[in-house]
């Protein structure tokens, strides 16, 4: 397993970052959850005027050999096609990406077709990174979904990108993902990782009926009795993650390391936070939890790790799309922090 540096977040700044918070034109607390964030990003960077600079979502793909077990309401060719929507410049997480001036990296961690033939094609202002361990997972139905050397590289790769992409001066880095099959994929990290028994981690996904759902929960039932010896979080994370997720797991690693804000997204993106924490669990204090998913399970996962999301839209989509939209807000707690007068420059009575 690579080795990360992760430091604690010094909490000697806190009363002066609350003393300044606190002494805005406002009643104490008035700001609500905005004061919280600001405060935790002037954690994370050790400073009372904290800057968001550069910001830039990460959107990894990649295919999931348990896809073939029938667990999704799409067939596995909708990984790449999604994924040249993405080059292209049309799916959700460009729009919004476009709207709030938020770079956007796509990465194929192990999408089966590659894209060598597509070179040319990717829109302005997204960025393609081409690391595939392997074209998609193999069906953890039956065996492990990547060796443990694949998995190890997985993280080596997803930490690779995020050092690149702080070379570019980011400081503010969201998570995203595509992959048909990968809520099953999460669903079993969360089980594993959690304790949280697994018909409360299993969702409809896609849009799967109730029939589909108990299908898929079946599936990943007998899935979980046919791998008991996958015990350390490595083990668990090789039997049944995606190289989405664990390339997730590594870039979130290396931006904690890199004291950037990272922005969790959801279902997909917070199992591979669980396994994160499972490795280094300091790499909680740099997150900012961007929205509730819809997905069944999501809001036990944050229950789980003690965390309030910014948004609840009931939306359901990953891509990064939570990320993306929860920005903004995230944006105006630091302006207010470095804009907003005090008590005393205004002249107002306390």
């Amino acid at each position: 397993m690579i080795q990360f540096d992760i430091p604690n977040p010094d909490g000697q700044l806190n009363a002066d970052i609350w003393q300044k918070i606190n002494h805005k034109t406002k009643p104490v607390g008035a700001l609500g959850m905005l004061e919280n964030i600001a405060a935790q990003i002037c954690r994370i960077q050790q400073t009372l005027s904290p800057r968001l600079l550069a910001p830039n979502i990460i959107v990894f793909a990649a295919d999931h050999g348990i896809a073939n077990e029938g667990v999704s309401q799409y067939p596995p060719e909708v990984t790449r096609q999604m994924v040249l929507n993405f080059r292209a410049g049309g799916a959700a997480i460009n729009v919004f990406c476009r709207q709030n001036g938020i770079a956007l990296t796509i990465v194929d961690a192990g999408v089966k077709g590659g894209f060598d033939d597509w070179k040319d094609t990717v829109f302005p202002g997204t960025a393609f990174v081409s690391q595939s361990i392997a074209p998609g997972t193999k069906n953890f139905a039956h065996e492990p979904a990547m060796s443990l050397d694949e998995c190890e590289t997985a993280v080596k790769k997803g930490a690779e990108t995020m050092r690149k992409v702080s070379q570019t001066g980011c400081n503010v880095a969201g998570f995203g993902e595509m992959g048909i099959g990968n809520t099953s994929s999460a669903a079993m990290l969360m089980h594993k990782f959690t304790g949280i028994a697994l018909h409360d981690c299993v969702g409809k996904g896609t849009g799967l009926d109730e029939s589909g759902l108990a299908r898929k929960l079946g599936v990943l039932q007998k899935a979980a009795e046919k791998h008991p010896s996958a015990q350390t979080p490595m083990e668990i994370l090789a039997t049944f993650g995606g190289f989405e997720i664990v390339q997730i797991c590594g870039a979130m690693l290396q931006a904690a390391q890199n004291r950037m804000v990272v922005l969790v997204d959801g279902f997909i993106a917070t199992a591979a936070l669980l396994a994160a924490c499972k490795f280094y669990p300091q790499v909680l204090d740099y997150c900012i939890f961007c929205h509730q998913s819809d997905e069944n399970g999501h809001r036990r996962m944050l229950e789980f790790l003690q965390v309030r999301p910014v948004l609840n839209l009931n939306m359901r989509l990953g891509e990064g799309t939570g990320c993306a939209l929860a920005y903004p807000i995230i944006q105006a707690s630091v302006n207010f922090m470095n804009n907003m007068a005090s008590f005393e420059s205004a002249g107002v009575s306390r």
